[in-house]
């Protein structure tokens, strides 16, 4: 049995509506979940607290013009990290790891890189 990649607490904001964000969510949930990365998921949806939660941390120029932050957004603890298009960009250019504040697993596309750009 593989350990889970060790890290703070990476949380996902979960919102069950439209079916953009749904998908976005089910992205990044399959993302940390192939590759054993331990995450808690927060739905602000069913519980005002964690909707409070995420309006407090997500930094005010991250935060849309007009209206609340939607989800996915993710936290390494209270640390924002960042929303879907940024875990998106992070993930297509191998780079997923540093994003989320983690160490790259060794044989990993982005370990690679990393190896490669320090030789």
């Amino acid at each position: 049995m593989t350990k889970p990649r060790e890290c703070s607490r990476i949380s996902s904001m979960l919102y069950h509506g439209l079916p953009l964000i749904k998908k976005q969510q089910q992205d990044v949930l399959g993302f940390l979940e192939a590759n054993k990365i331990e995450f808690e998921e927060k739905d602000i949806a069913a519980n005002e607290e964690n909707r409070k939660w995420m309006r407090e941390n997500v930094p005010e120029d991250r935060r849309p013009a007009s209206g609340n932050p939607l989800p996915p957004r993710l936290f390494n603890d209270s640390r924002y990290l960042g929303d879907y298009e940024a875990f998106f960009e992070a993930r297509e250019n191998n780079a997923v790891y540093a994003f989320l504040g983690l160490t790259a697993p060794p044989g990993s596309k982005e370990a690679e890189a990393l190896a490669k750009q320090q030789a």
